[in-house]
């Protein structure tokens, strides 16, 4: 059952990450920047907050995997793979989110996480939630 649930947890993490592969490069007019102060604030005709929010979980084999690692110690990559997807999966949604508000830079950025698989003593897969958001802007 291990290899079979490996196979199929790694083929939909890469068709993810190809999903996301095309969208980041669709989007790559949208600036991002994690800066505070906007330069040329005069030039600013909108501003509002965009959010990109996303709930990812890993499967049971990564999640097997990874409880083993607990248990030894050391790097664990599988958490790291699940991390690395949540964040640009919730950046994607962000752009969006700005490009559909007609915003072409995005400032302040930030994000915020929450391990929702240790909420109420819940074990089993891992589960993160992940919000970026920041203020898109439009110039005149």
């Amino acid at each position: 059952m291990l290899p079979f649930g490996f196979l199929i947890g790694g083929l939909q993490e890469r068709r993810h990450l190809n999903s996301l592969t095309q969208r980041e490069a669709e989007l790559a007019a949208i600036q991002v920047c994690n800066l505070k102060n906007v330069p040329h604030p005069e030039t600013v005709t909108d501003a509002g907050m965009v959010m990109g929010h996303v709930v990812i979980a890993s499967d049971y084999y990564k999640s097997f995997a990874t409880s083993l690692r607990n248990l030894f110690g050391g790097q664990m990559k599988s958490a790291e793979s699940l991390m690395t997807r949540a964040r640009r999966e919730s950046l994607v949604r962000l752009k969006q989110n700005a490009q559909r508000a007609g915003a072409a830079e995005v400032w302040n950025l930030r994000f915020a996480f929450s391990n929702i698989s240790q909420m109420r003593g819940r074990t089993g897969n891992m589960q993160v939630e992940l919000l970026a958001y920041g203020t898109a802007i439009r110039r005149g």
